[in-house]
């Protein structure tokens, strides 16, 4: 008997791009019928695109989501309890990484239960692939502050981290602040750091840029409202 595990499913990183999931994953998922999601309404449906379930109806969703606390895993984790596996499945990407399933992947190692990732896209990792930028030191930073003086404070002291490091800074946001973090990073990075956009990676429209911040003033154009990540390097 295969033992009792919590898999860690990723999911697509831009729309109609199944093709990126992995066979891996792939084959795990026809096995399990539990599931940890943030949205149970969007993971119903990427099961269901999958066509590995003749009918969703028969699984168990849980919602995992920010508002989750670490005691109420212990009745949502109760299936592990009880001799089933669960997947824990990402809005976007993979679980665990800027993602609430860390936090099942936590109470998993507290009590022994064996903890599978499975291969899959990462927006953060294929940005960093193509920026051209460290891919030897990183550090991912989320969503930074969003205006004023609290925004360029933030910014100055990550590129000043960078050029102190030689690291590479990553950073998200949400697509309809996509213009706002450009401006504020254009505004208040230096002229020679090295500034990556990557949009809809894996995507029908996917887009990856790198150039200097002198450059990106130049072509200043609006942002569509796609998820991206930035990506900077300072010089050092």
């Amino acid at each position: 008997m295969t033992p009792v595990a919590l898999y860690l499913i990723p999911n697509v990183v831009a729309e109609d791009a199944l093709h990126t999931l992995s066979p891996q994953a792939l084959a795990v998922l026809p096995d399990l019928r539990f599931f940890l999601a943030e949205d149970v309404r969007t993971a119903r449906r990427f099961l269901s695109s999958l066509k590995v379930y003749s009918a969703i109806e028969g699984l168990n969703f849980q919602r995992l989501d920010k508002d989750t606390t670490y005691s109420d895993l212990n009745e949502i984790m109760q299936p592990l309890h009880e001799g089933h596996s669960m997947g824990v499945i990402s809005e976007s990407g993979c679980p665990g990484v800027a993602d609430p399933g860390a936090l099942a992947v936590r109470w998993a190692h507290a009590h022994q239960v064996r903890v599978v990732p499975l291969v899959g896209p990462s927006s953060l990792l294929l940005a960093l692939m193509a920026s051209g930028l460290n891919g030897q030191k990183f550090a991912f930073h989320g969503y930074l502050p969003i205006e004023g003086q609290e925004a360029a404070r933030k910014i100055r002291e990550l590129e000043r981290e960078s050029a102190a490091k030689g690291q590479t800074q990553i950073m998200i946001e949400t697509p309809y602040r996509n213009a706002n973090l450009f401006q504020n990073l254009i505004k208040n990075l230096s002229a020679h750091t090295r500034l990556c956009i990557a949009m809809d990676l894996s995507g029908k429209s996917e887009w990856v840029r790198t150039q200097t911040v002198e450059e990106w003033r130049k072509h200043v154009t609006p942002w569509p409202k796609t998820p991206a990540v930035f990506l900077f390097l300072a010089d050092s």
